[in-house]
Order: structure tokens, then sequence, then C-alpha cells
């Protein structure tokens, strides 16, 4: 799940958004001043209930927020470097770099989540039941306890990638030291989920009317897409098993440099050398990457006046990898950017450049047969 924008960071952890939490949290903010707060608090004013609403919808994703935190810092102390936070259509998630150090890292991983929302849970109904405050502000915190222990609930489901999938795999990995197999018994729990999510909430919606059944499809139309993507990822993690970056990047790249016009670029390099984007390079100092497209969206009348450094694409915001790094995150790596190259970085010196397609050509060439759910 790519990132929207950066909200900074937090303990040295990147948090980031992505443009559906703007959505959701609309809807919460609308369905919480529209129904539920008028509901649970009789006789409030019309502003009473906005404020109630954007106060605990806030909160609700401080909430996840925290989730997402304890996952990311029991992950840091099992030596996994974590790549960042990010909010989103189903609340947040934590991403991290390479595989689990042992089945106990990923279970002590996947169990820190939910400890806080039972945490968060039974403080706020505490607070809501037992501390002298407003009305407004009891319901807003009753509400913050039911819906954090709800998605205790609904997260500790044995459904990949749910953090109860992730402690199903993790007690199957134990069970048995195999990983792969671990992986596609959960992934297959996750799209039986997926299904049965599908069935009833199409049900409640078509029979019932209530809008709650078609929200519940699309969960499960998620957990089937989730399921299918850690299914994907372990079969790509099988292909390219023992692979590096050195092993499928390009050396010696053609470069630009940022002092160059974009007529000359296109007279000295583009016509002798024809690829779909350039590492722009200043003393043997990577600073960014030149797509093409960027390069033809400026009118040719402003390419002997406009610089490659005008039209590149800046260093920090380009995955960059190391050649050393497995070929398996630096494909996640590539996953997660917009211009589908990477810098292969020594330093800030340019050692290469590695793309989706060199991935690709690595999985057609390596691919191994999937292999059906074991008895």
């Amino acid at each position: 799940m790519n990132d929207s924008f950066t909200l900074g960071r937090i303990a040295g952890i990147r948090v980031g958004v992505n443009w559906s939490w703007l959505v959701v949290f609309a809807l919460i903010v609308w369905t919480l001043s529209e129904s539920i707060f008028p509901r649970m608090n009789p006789g409030l004013s019309d502003g009473t209930y906005v404020g109630m609403a954007i106060a605990a919808a806030l909160l609700f994703f401080v909430s996840l927020l925290m989730h997402e935190y304890g996952h990311a810092l029991v992950a840091r102390r099992e030596g996994m470097e974590i790549d960042g936070i990010t909010l989103w259509l189903f609340g947040g998630v934590a991403r991290f770099k390479g595989m689990f150090p042992s089945a106990g890292a990923e279970f002590r991983i996947a169990i820190a989540g939910p400890i806080v929302s039972l945490a968060l849970g039974v403080l706020f109904v505490l607070f809501a039941w037992l501390a002298p405050s407003p009305e407004a502000v009891d319901g807003a915190a009753a509400w913050l306890g039911y819906i954090n222990l709800t998605l205790l609930v609904f997260n500790l489901l044995p459904a990949l990638p749910l953090d109860g999938g992730r402690v199903l795999r993790s007690a199957l990995w134990a069970a048995r030291n195999d990983f792969a197999w671990a992986t596609r018994v959960a992934a297959w729990v996750g799209r039986a989920f997926g299904y049965l999510f599908i069935a009833v909430g199409l049900g409640m919606f078509i029979f019932q009317g209530a809008f709650s059944g078609a929200w519940l499809a699309f969960i499960g139309w998620f957990l089937l897409q989730a399921a299918g993507a850690e299914d994907r990822y372990l079969l790509a993690r099988q292909a390219l098993s023992g692979l590096r970056v050195r092993d499928l990047m390009v050396r010696d790249p053609v470069t630009a440099r940022p002092d160059m016009t974009l007529g000359d670029f296109t007279d000295e390099v583009l016509s002798q050398r024809r690829h779909t984007t350039y590492p722009v390079v200043e003393d043997g100092r990577a600073l960014g990457l030149l797509p093409f497209r960027c390069v033809a969206e400026v009118p040719r009348r402003e390419w002997d006046t406009r610089l490659v450094r005008d039209c590149m694409i800046p260093r920090d915001r380009v995955p960059v990898v190391n050649e050393m790094d497995d070929a398996i995150d630096a494909a996640a790596e590539l996953s997660d950017g917009d211009v589908n190259r990477a810098l292969v970085l020594d330093g800030d010196r340019l050692a290469g450049l590695l793309s989706v397609t060199d991935v690709a050509r690595a999985l057609q060439i390596r691919r191994l047969p999937a292999r059906p759910i074991p008895a």
C-alpha cells in the first residue's frame, strides 16, 4: 500500500497516509454524527454531534496507528527493518523488509497489535464508565472502546493477512518447520473467509437491504485479494531465492547529467541509446531518475532552456537499493514506487539500475509451479 503523502516520523518510523483514508474518515464522521451518536446520546445539538464525530474519528485513527506501532516496535526488537506505516482504507499496515526470522518472531509481531487494541478498548470503556465527564465525551469514549474491541475480534480471525492469520501461520510454521506450507494453508483459510464474507454480505444487502452487507462483501473481496497476494509473494520468494540485486541489475547504465538542457539530452543521449528511464549522475553521484515521459511532457520550444535537473525525479522520491540486497526485497521496493526503476547505489555513487523488467525476467526463468494445499 503506497503513501499518498507523508505525515512524518515517530520513533524513527515513517508514517504515511493513503488517499483512501480521507474517504473513510469522511464516512466515519458522517455516520457518527448523523446516526450513531444521536441514537446513543439523544438530545444534544447537531454541532455537538459533529464535534464528537470528528474527535472520535481522529482518535480512532490514532488507535489504528498505535496498533501498527505495536507490530512495528516488536518487529524492530526482533531485528527486522521497518519500511514504514501507512493509514488507508482498511485502517493501517506496517511494512517490513525481509522475512520473519522465526515462527516465534512472527507470532510475537502479529500478536502485538491486538494486545494494543485490547488495552485501548478496555481503557476507553473504563473511561466512559468511571470518569466523571460530559455526556459528549462519555459517548465518544464508549464508541472508541466498542470499535477497538470489535476490530480486535475481527483482526484475530485466522485469515491471512489479518493478525489472526499470521498467528495461525506462525503456529503451522512452528509445528512443521515449513514456512511455504504454512503460508499456503493460512492463505487458503483467508480465501475461505473472503468467500464467506462475500456470500453473507451480498445476502444481507439483497434480502435485507442492509448497507452493512455491501461493506462486509467488500471486506471479503479485500481478503480474497490479500490472500492471493500472499500466495504470489511466496511464489516470487521461492523463484528469486538466492538471487541478489547484483545478479539482476544493469551495470553501467546510460546516464544523463543534471546540467544538460533537454535539447542536448535528446541529441547526445536519447538519439543514441533509447530507454524509458535514465539515471541522473553528477561526478559519479546519483541525483535521481529522468523518465522519458517527463521529457515528452515538456513542449519542444522549451527544450533549449529547460535542464535535466528541472525534469528529473529526485533521489529521495526514487526506490534505492544496494547490490547485496535480496532480490525479493528489491522487488518489494520497486512495487512501492511509481517509476518501476530503482537506483542501485554504493554509498552515493551509482552502481547500476534495477527495473521491474529485470525482476520479471528472472521470475519467468526461475518460476516455481504452485503446489496444491496439502491435506
